[in-house]
């Protein structure tokens, strides 16, 4: 089976078509950048045109930055605050016309993760990290998903832990391997 499948991230919007019984994309990845400032109707107008150019009628799976509770941002983490409290599943319906599933974004590589990559099997704590314009935290016990954990959010010295640690943080202030895996460990 193959749905299309979307990342909404702080820098950008990601597509491809996947096959999830094998685990792989189907089609190429479209990335698209995130509107300035990320606010709902800009995003879910980026996501209408993702599945525009998909020719995409089916359900489509999205994750989304931040805490996902009965299809609800609690939080926005590198887009707009605008989305707290929002149905985020109701924005992308009502837009683009197309059934949604949304997930926090990192719970959803994790459940990729563990269902098709390393995590098989693993039994005890597995912790996944996703390092983009952001810290994503992913944890499962025994095979399930502990959801919405966000410990890139945690302070560290007066500050999120992403904004010292994520990857965009060593893009932007030049910061060789050895020095953003100290700032990140």
């Amino acid at each position: 089976m193959e749905i299309l499948g979307i990342d909404i991230g702080g820098s950008g919007i990601k597509a491809a078509l996947v096959d999830i019984k094998k685990g792989e994309f189907t089609s190429e990845r479209i990335r698209i950048p995130t509107p300035q400032k990320g606010k709902p109707g800009k995003v879910a107008d980026v996501v209408g045109d993702l599945v525009k150019q998909f020719n995409y009628e089916d359900i489509v799976g999205v994750g989304f930055p931040g805490p996902i509770i009965y299809e609800q941002a609690l939080l926005a983490a590198n887009i707009d605050d605008s989305w707290l409290g929002k149905n985020v599943k109701s924005i992308l319906q009502t837009k683009i016309g197309n059934e949604f599933v949304v997930i926090n974004d990192a719970d959803a590589a994790g459940i990729a993760e563990m269902y098709y990559g390393v995590g098989q099997g693993q039994k005890g704590t597995v912790l996944i990290l996703t390092l983009g314009t952001g810290i994503g935290t992913a944890v499962f016990y025994d095979g399930k998903l502990l959801p919405n954990i966000e410990l890139g959010h945690l302070e560290i010295r007066g500050k999120d832990a992403e904004k010292r640690a994520a990857a965009v943080v060593r893009t932007k202030k030049k910061l060789s391997w050895k020095k953003w895996a100290k700032n990140l460990e």
